[in-house]
């Protein structure tokens, strides 16, 4: 399962730089570019959501089946220990699934206002140019 943690990985930086590199200042001359880029990038990337419910529904069964330690005398240490580290890589998990659907949510939402902004500017220009 550790690969399919790191596809997830890799994706949500991949969101993350886009909404980063989208919403910089300064970067008007690669901004039409970005958004093509971007554009043609969000469909392929919509299919992190089932991933990620398909991921979620593997944490939730991993913490159903994990094994209880009812009482302190009935565990060791050691597998104290691996409880909580399990618990630990669950919340890492889950933190990394919530991240993914935010950055997806995000590149989404800011690529649609800025292919706006860049309709309303071209519209602009046109009505300028129609005054004089």
């Amino acid at each position: 399962m550790a690969l399919e943690w790191l596809v997830l990985g890799y994706a949500t930086a991949a969101e993350a730089i886009m909404v980063l590199l989208l919403t910089l200042p300064g970067l008007n001359g690669l901004r039409k570019g970005l958004i093509t880029v971007t554009r043609n990038l969000l469909k392929p990337f919509l299919s992190v959501i089932p991933f990620c419910l398909f991921l979620l529904m593997d944490i939730y069964w991993k913490y159903e089946t994990r094994p209880r330690c009812e009482s302190p005398e009935s565990c060791t240490l050691a597998e104290r220990l691996r409880h909580q580290k399990s618990v630990m890589k669950i919340q890492r998990n889950a933190l990394l699934i919530a991240a993914t659907l935010l950055f997806y949510w995000l590149l989404y939402s800011v690529t649609h206002l800025v292919v706006q902004m860049e309709q309303l500017n071209q519209r602009v220009e046109k009505m300028k140019k129609n005054e004089d």
